[in-house]
C-alpha cells in the first residue's frame, strides 16, 4: 500500500527533559492507527509534532514524499492534514453552517476576505451541507455551536475536518467527556471516515475496546519511546505493553 505519512528518527526535548526520542512509524494510505500509551508518554506531543504546533528537536516528517518538517501548522493543513483536539475547538458564537463553510472555503481555495458576502460562494456552502448530512447534523445549520452538546460538538468538529478534504486526520482522544450511550456512535462515524471517505487516520484514545474496534495497528508509547507498533492482537499479547500498562486495565 501507498505510504501516507513517514516519521524518522522524531524527537523532541523541552528544558533539558526528553518528551519523545527517536520515533520511527510509517502509516500506509487508508490505515487507521492507533497511538496509545500511559499518561506523560508522548501521544499529544507527537501529534503537536505532526500538525507543526511544535517543532522537533530531532527527525523528519515526510507527507507522500514531501518533507513538511518545518511547515508552518497552515501549509500542513493545505497539504492535507487535520486535527481535532482533547477539547471542542469549533467557534462557538458562530452557527454549525458558518464553522464547517469557512473550512469548506479554504479547501476550494476561495478568498477568505470578510469584506464580501461569503454565501456567495456557492460550492462552499453546498459543501458545507453535504458534511453536516453526511454527520446527521443537517436540519441544525442555524444552530449556534456553543449550543450544541458535547457528543454533537464532536461531530461537528469531524464534519469540519471532512470539509478541509484532508487525507490524514489526527483524532486527539475524541471520545474524552463523551457519555457511554453516544461512544458507540462516534465509533462508527471515524470508522467511515476510512471506509467510507478513504482518509487515513491516527487517533489518540484511552479507551482501550475503541482503539481494538477501529485501529488496523497499535502503536504504543511509553516515557517517549515507541515500544512496539503492530497489529491489535500482537500488541495485546506483548509481554513489554502488558508491563507499560500495568494496573491501567490492558
Amino acid at each position: 500500500m501507498t505510504v501516507a505519512l513517514t516519521v524518522s528518527d522524531l524527537s523532541l526535548s523541552i528544558g533539558g527533559a526528553k518528551i519523545l526520542d527517536g520515533i520511527n512509524l510509517e502509516i500506509s494510505s487508508h490505515e487507521t492507527l492507533g497511538i496509545i500509551g500511559p499518561n506523560g508518554a508522548g501521544k499529544t506531543s507527537l501529534f503537536n509534532l505532526l500538525s507543526g504546533l511544535l517543532a522537533p528537536t530531532r527527525g523528519t516528517i515526510t507527507l507522500g514524499e514531501t518533507d513538511i518538517t518545518h511547515l508552518a501548522p497552515y501549509r500542513r493543513a493545505q497539504a492535507g492534514i487535520a486535527r481535532t483536539f482533547q477539547t471542542s475547538s469549533v467557534f462557538n458564537n458562530l452557527s454549525l453552517l458558518e464553522n464547517v463553510r469557512i473550512a469548506a472555503q479554504a479547501s476550494i481555495g476561495r478568498s477568505m476576505d470578510l469584506t464580501r458576502n461569503a454565501y456567495k460562494f456557492t460550492q462552499a456552502v453546498e459543501l458545507a451541507h453535504q458534511c453536516l448530512k453526511q454527520l446527521g447534523l443537517d436540519g441544525r445549520e442555524n444552530q449556534i455551536s456553543g449550543s450544541l452538546s458535547h457528543g454533537d460538538k464532536r461531530r461537528l468538529e469531524i464534519a469540519i475536518v471532512l470539509a478541509s478534504k484532508a487525507e490524514i486526520i489526527l483524532l486527539d482522544e475524541p471520545m474524552a467527556g463523551l457519555s457511554v450511550e453516544h461512544v458507540p456512535e462516534l465509533v462508527e462515524i471515524i470508522r467511515s471516515l476510512v471506509v467510507l471517505h478513504e482518509k487515513t487516520v491516527l487517533i489518540v484514545e484511552h479507551h482501550m475496546d475503541v482503539i481494538l474496534g477501529l485501529a488496523d495497528r497499535i502503536a504504543v508509547l511509553n516515557y517517549g519511546e515507541l515500544v512496539v507498533c503492530d497489529t491489535p492482537e500482537k500488541v495485546i499479547a506483548n509481554p513489554a505493553v502488558q508491563s507499560a500498562y500495568l494496573g491501567v486495565g490492558l
